[in-house]
């Protein structure tokens, strides 16, 4: 089993930075892993933020951050992360961390088995 444990989330003012982290881990987890963030606003579908390849080569973002967030992992520590600068209220949402096993860095949310529980980011003045 491959478990996804998520933090960094909070409620921050327009204009802030929050870094969310993810550290994945489990008795089945070898590495190899795409991994990607997702997220959903009240009332909204879940929808893809980023996603980074195993090895990094593969980056890409939802339109709307481009510019804004950077993902990152450190595979050493099985962790990746996902800073986010000017922070906009219509960023507000629950962010997941995804797992897709042998994945080369998929946007769509039905391929990834492996989910987090999520974090909460709120922007608001």
């Amino acid at each position: 089993q491959v478990q996804l444990a998520e933090s960094g989330g909070g409620s921050v003012q327009p204009g802030a930075s929050l870094r969310l982290s993810c550290v994945i881990s489990g008795r089945n987890f070898f590495g190899n892993y795409a991994t990607a963030w997702f997220r959903q606003a009240p009332g909204k579908e879940r929808e893809f933020v980023s996603v980074i390849s195993w090895a990094g080569g593969n980056i890409q973002y939802e339109d709307s951050v481009k510019g804004r967030f950077t993902i990152s992992r450190d595979n050493a520590r099985n962790t990746v992360s996902l800073q986010m600068n000017s922070l906009k209220p219509e960023d507000t949402a629950t962010y997941y961390c995804a797992a897709d096993y042998g994945g080369k860095g998929s946007r769509i949310d039905s391929d990834y088995e492996y989910w987090g529980q999520g974090t909460q980011v709120t922007v608001s003045s």
